[in-house]
């Protein structure tokens, strides 16, 4: 990882952010990978009845098409989420359109959900389900609309129905700052008629359904979408997504651009919100925790908070693909020496 960080990231961050993930995708879909080696057992855990061989996983944002999901469980992560997919391909925001922090280990990007749209990417992952044993491994999708629907919730339904039978759960991302008017959805209302409107679809497919929030809520909607979790029967929350303020401490040149912060600085606020959600849910409902991990320590600190399982993104910008195992490494030991035999046995343990 140090070889990474001190010679491959100096390099790369010499190229346009977005122009070095593409690159990096193309990499990751035709270079062979090293056989995958097996987890610490401490590290088995469950989410929504799959196992997973590990609790970290691969946060929305990196494979927005679903062109390398079995290259990202080959680099050892738990699970991967794919997306945000809308049901019509759309180009996103003009470029440039995200920009890298490094002073800060940050990231800023107002992508604005481009991707090939619902029936490219359903091809995708239909060849990956028809190749069935063979690869395994649990992958969501993560669902989003498009920036000119006259219909949000009739988006996320025709592409929940598509990908249902496709993944091992789905995301309903209303957070994404960068498609206008989105956040509107986590309103009580407005995500209460989205709720109704996907129940009927939830109760015939069986697939796990999830919500996908902000970290820029206030206590009184963070208590709603928990409300809400219970009521409508949510089989989880991921929490959170990026932010929209801009902590003082930044220190970066491209601290100004507009879009949705993550990386380090999120860490403390989108926990805070994960510890907010398990005491509001009473740990009736699984949470995923995301925002600023970078080391086991930060994973470990979400697990406690209530987290059942973990996502990661913006931090491998800056440690490269080593950092998984590391995380995960550091993580088992922190397990061990505080006498917790699995990762479920401390999920909310600084919350209870």
């Amino acid at each position: 990882m140090s070889l990474y960080r001190n010679l491959i990231f100096p390099l790369v961050r010499n190229i346009d952010a977005e122009t070095a993930h593409r690159a990096t995708l193309r990499l990751l879909s035709c270079a062979p990978l090293p056989p995958l080696l097996p987890d610490d057992p401490v590290l088995g855990t469950t989410l929504f009845g799959k196992p997973l061989p590990n609790p970290v996983g691969l946060a929305a944002g990196f494979d927005k098409n679903a062109e390398v999901p079995d290259a990202m469980l080959r680099l050892g992560f738990g699970f991967v989420e794919v997306g945000g997919i809308t049901p019509q391909p759309q180009t996103g925001n003009p470029r440039p359109r995200v920009f890298r922090l490094p002073e800060d280990r940050a990231v800023i990007n107002r992508m604005g959900f481009n991707n090939d749209g619902l029936e490219v990417t359903a091809s995708r992952l239909q060849a990956r389900k028809g190749q069935g044993k063979q690869l395994g491994g649990v992958v969501a999708a993560n669902l989003g609309a498009n920036k000119d629907s006259a219909d949000r919730p009739g988006d996320y339904a025709i592409s929940y129905e598509r990908l249902a039978p496709l993944v091992d759960f789905a995301v309903v991302n209303v957070s994404s700052p960068n498609t206008p008017g989105l956040r509107n959805l986590q309103g009580r209302e407005e995500l209460a008629a989205l709720l109704a409107r996907l129940q009927p679809l939830h109760e015939k497919l069986k697939t796990p359904l999830l919500v996908k929030i902000a970290p820029d809520l206030a206590e009184e909607d963070i208590r709603d979408v928990a409300d809400l979790a219970l009521q409508f029967r949510l089989d989880g929350i991921i929490a959170t997504n990026t932010t929209v303020t801009r902590p003082e401490t930044l220190r970066s040149g491209n601290r100004g651009e507009t879009g949705g912060l993550s990386g380090a600085p999120l860490f403390e606020l989108s926990t805070m919100v994960l510890k907010q959600l398990y005491g509001f849910t009473g740990g009736k409902v699984p949470l995923i925790g995301v925002g600023g991990i970078a080391s086991g320590a930060q994973a470990y600190a979400k697990i406690r908070a209530g987290a059942s399982a973990v996502q990661l993104y913006s931090a491998l910008v800056y440690e490269g693909p080593g950092l998984v195992g590391r995380i995960k490494r550091e993580l088992a030991t922190l397990l061990k020496r505080d006498g917790f035999r699995s990762v479920a046995d401390a999920v909310g343990a600084d919350v209870k």
